[in-house]
């Protein structure tokens, strides 16, 4: 038997995350980190200012979710998780282009993150968008132990 290929992309709905979504966040998050956040961690971010919070529903499920936050003219996506079921069909993209977007609206100059040093996934998809590396922080990540490479995007604004 060999493993089925993801089923056809289509776009995802992207849409702000309200606090109804958090089970569904929650299960996504423990499914892709080795530590995951808090329930705490996610609901002091709702409605925060200076934070986006995107959830991705393939209706009626929400498959992804992405949150970055912004200080001055610079932002850091915090986080950005797909639920195992949907990787590999776009949703990512989906919620990073939409993120990039609202962003760049918002007056945002520069766009940072970390990322495992090992994740070729996320860094062909940062590196899709026109991310570049500009620091390597050592032994970043707990669990297991590893590197992240430090990404920045320059945002246009006009």
């Amino acid at each position: 038997m060999t493993p089925q290929s993801p089923a056809p992309a289509r776009s995802p709905h992207i849409r702000s995350a309200i606090p109804a979504d958090l089970a569904p966040i929650l299960a996504i998050e423990r499914a892709s980190y080795a530590v995951p956040w808090s329930a705490e961690t996610f609901e002091s971010l709702f409605g925060r200012k200076g934070v986006s919070f995107l959830v991705a529903e393939d209706p009626p499920e929400v498959v992804g979710y992405a949150i970055s936050w912004e200080v001055a003219h610079e932002a850091e996506l915090g986080n950005l998780a797909v639920s195992p079921h949907f990787r590999r069909r776009g949703v990512g993209a989906a919620l990073l282009d939409r993120m990039i977007g609202d962003l760049a609206r918002d007056g945002v100059r520069s766009l940072f993150l970390e990322v495992r040093w090992s994740n070729e996934a996320a860094h062909l998809l940062y590196a899709s968008r026109g991310f570049q590396q500009i620091a390597v922080r050592k032994r970043y990540y707990e669990r297991p132990p590893e590197h992240a490479r430090v990404l920045r995007l320059e945002l246009s604004t006009s």
